[in-house]
């Protein structure tokens, strides 16, 4: 899979896009991705994704935009699993923000892109001040010789629409098994081993400590995990958040994996949340910390056993 990240280089061949944000790769994105390819199998061209990063509520408002599922580098990940050919990674800075609709058409998917057929949702709407939308792609494809294909919503089994909106809000419920079958997967976070205090040490509690690189986390609180990215899967306790106990000022994920002892510095891990144990709270003293950190070990010990 390829990865693009600037305009301009177009492709001679043209190409069969899908446009989003994508966040979660969620079954609806996943019926997308299974349309994409049959549409660029169908007319033997490549099949692209389009993303933008940041995502344009984080652009417009960083601190109250959705939180994020998914960063970019787990995106490109999946995808890199769906046999996507290409993907467009778009930077939205303040001259993405005041393109025109009618100049994004022409630069990204005209010039860019060369697409052929552009796959999109009925709600998808582009350029500045979000004037551009379906039936303005359909009128300029027409004119430039490209198709629109517009994709109805995807809904479960009682006929509620998939979205990434009700995801995190399951999520945050902690309704681990039902953000699952949405996703069809364990809900999941990445990210590298970075150096932290070590106040785990010092209670025979070592922790892996991982940078989120999102300005939020969709979840939030001490969960049962199983960890990947060793040598083999590894069960652990997680802390998602910005540790009050202990005047945290960022959002982090720490990381307690069972009958291990090991120097992990910069190994990148995959951590899949299974159950959640309980909400992050202030404590008065480390001393109650530690208290209950022991008790969370045992709680997630207790479901592993189950």
């Amino acid at each position: 899979m390829k990865v693009r990240r600037h305009l301009h280089n177009g492709c001679s061949s043209g190409c069969v896009a899908a446009i989003g944000n994508f966040d979660g790769m969620h079954k609806g994105h996943q019926a997308i991705l299974a349309q994409l390819k049959q549409e660029a199998s169908h007319l033997k061209l490549p099949s692209t994704v389009v993303l933008f990063e940041p995502q344009p509520s984080e652009f417009f408002d960083s601190t109250d935009a959705p939180a994020r599922l998914m960063n970019l580098h787990e995106k490109l990940a999946f995808l890199a699993t769906q046999s996507i050919d290409t993907v467009l990674c778009i930077r939205f800075n303040e001259s993405m923000a005041n393109c025109e609709a009618a100049a994004f058409i022409q630069t990204v998917l005209c010039e860019t892109l060369e697409a052929k057929t552009v796959l999109t949702g009925a709600d998808f709407c582009f350029g500045q001040g979000r004037k551009g939308n379906v039936a303005l792609l359909q009128t300029v494809g027409s004119e430039k010789n490209f198709d629109v294909k517009v994709l109805p919503d995807y809904v479960d089994e009682k006929g509620e629409r998939i979205s990434s909106t009700r995801i995190r809000h399951l999520l945050q419920k902690g309704d681990l098994p039902g953000a699952s079958v949405l996703l069809s997967r364990d809900y999941t976070l990445s990210g590298r081993v970075i150096e932290g205090h070590q106040r785990g040490r010092s209670i025979n509690v070592p922790t892996a400590n991982i940078s989120l690189k999102r300005p939020r986390s969709p979840i939030l609180g001490v969960y049962a995990v199983e960890v990947l990215g060793l040598e083999k899967p590894f069960k652990g306790v997680a802390n998602v958040g910005n540790r009050p106990t202990v005047d945290g000022t960022r959002c982090l994920l720490e990381v307690h994996l069972f009958d291990f002892n090991r120097d992990i510095y910069h190994q990148h891990l995959n951590v899949r949340f299974l159950k959640k144990l309980r909400d992050e709270k202030r404590f008065d003293s480390f001393d109650a910390l530690t208290t209950q950190i022991w008790q969370d070990i045992e709680s997630a010990r207790a479901f592993f056993k189950d």
